[in-house]
């Protein structure tokens, strides 16, 4: 689950594809596309910003996602 910006005080989050956006609205398999991720298991690590944050908690449910 991905944490309210206030609760973490890390520069960047890495997020790995867990599902595939098959079957789902298509603006989430474009929001994965702006993430990086395009396959199941790829991982991307990027600076935490505002834009960043809102396509991470749009697709939560399709990512695994660690801050560090």
């Amino acid at each position: 689950m991905v944490k309210k910006e206030a609760e973490h005080k890390k520069k960047f989050v890495t997020v790995t594809q867990t599902a595939s956006p098959i079957g789902r609205e298509e603006s989430q398999a474009k929001t994965l596309i702006g993430l990086g991720l395009n396959k199941i298991g790829r991982s991307r690590t990027l600076s935490i910003t505002p834009e960043v944050i809102g396509m991470v908690t749009k697709v939560q449910h399709l990512l695994k996602v660690e801050y560090s």
